[in-house]
């Protein structure tokens, strides 16, 4: 059986609003089983529709999945998420996870928005490095992140638009070996990309930049199966940046 085949039904057990754009979820997920990647993410199929949807694991104990969904002001997921979903019988696909530092890292960098904080979250409380990470939210989400983190809390533009390509073209960065892991916004992440090759001469290895969303005059959630996309690069031995150049290709980016 292979991954994409693997599906499980779930049973939304809670639903809690952790902030204006942020809606908790814990399911009930018989036989889930995870990869151990911090950053791993899932396919959610809510009922009544046949698309995945994508979103980050923000914690798992047992059969429960936690998943925290950002509302936008339309979307598959929003709608069916921002009302009384308890009880509702929708299907999880198997997780996957690209979060890997190099065993002779020495320090994390960490840049994301709203849609990249169930991950970064997981990554800090599960990571013993030197850490730093950029937030750019348009909530408050103080205690949001493991206590001690060290957190620069970006506001949005006012126009919605994110910022994150010139943040991370203004970091001071540590000296010798480290990872830098950032998603978010599909047009800033190719600006991102770009920087870490040829500004700042990283390898592949070093660094990890996810399109989550792309903006389309307002934000909307990822319309592309990442999966197949994922699993075909690695079996023709591609980088993971060939990868997700591959999948923001893909999804016309």
């Amino acid at each position: 059986m292979t991954t994409r085949s693997v599906r499980y039904d779930a049973v939304v057990e809670r639903r809690e609003q952790v902030s204006p754009h942020l809606v908790r979820l814990t399911l009930s997920v018989p036989g889930f089983a995870s990869t151990g990647i911090p950053d791993e993410w899932v396919g959610l199929v809510v009922p009544g529709q046949f698309q995945s949807r994508y979103y980050t694991v923000r914690s798992l104990d047992g059969e429960q999945l936690v998943l925290d969904v950002v509302t936008h002001d339309r979307g598959l997921v929003t709608e069916w998420a921002s009302g009384e979903c308890v009880g509702d019988r929708p299907v999880v696909t198997a997780p996957q996870g690209s979060f890997s530092p190099p065993p002779l890292a020495t320090w994390l960098l960490l840049v994301g928005d709203l849609t990249a904080m169930p991950a970064m979250a997981r990554i800090l409380a599960s990571v013993d490095l030197p850490t730093r990470v950029w937030a750019e939210v348009p909530d408050d989400l103080d205690g949001y992140l493991p206590d001690g983190a060290d957190v620069t809390w970006l506001e949005p533009p006012a126009e919605g638009r994110s910022r994150l390509g010139e943040v991370v073209e203004g970091l001071d960065w540590p000296t010798g070996e480290g990872y830098f892991w950032m998603a978010g916004e599909s047009a800033q992440m190719r600006v991102i990309r770009k920087h870490l090759m040829r500004a700042r001469g990283l390898a592949n290895a070093a660094y990890d930049v996810m399109g989550y969303w792309r903006a389309v005059g307002s934000r909307q959630p990822r319309a592309v199966d990442p999966g197949p996309i994922w699993r075909a690069g690695k079996s023709q031995g591609r980088t993971d940046e060939q990868i997700w150049a591959a999948y923001d290709e893909a999804r016309g980016v």
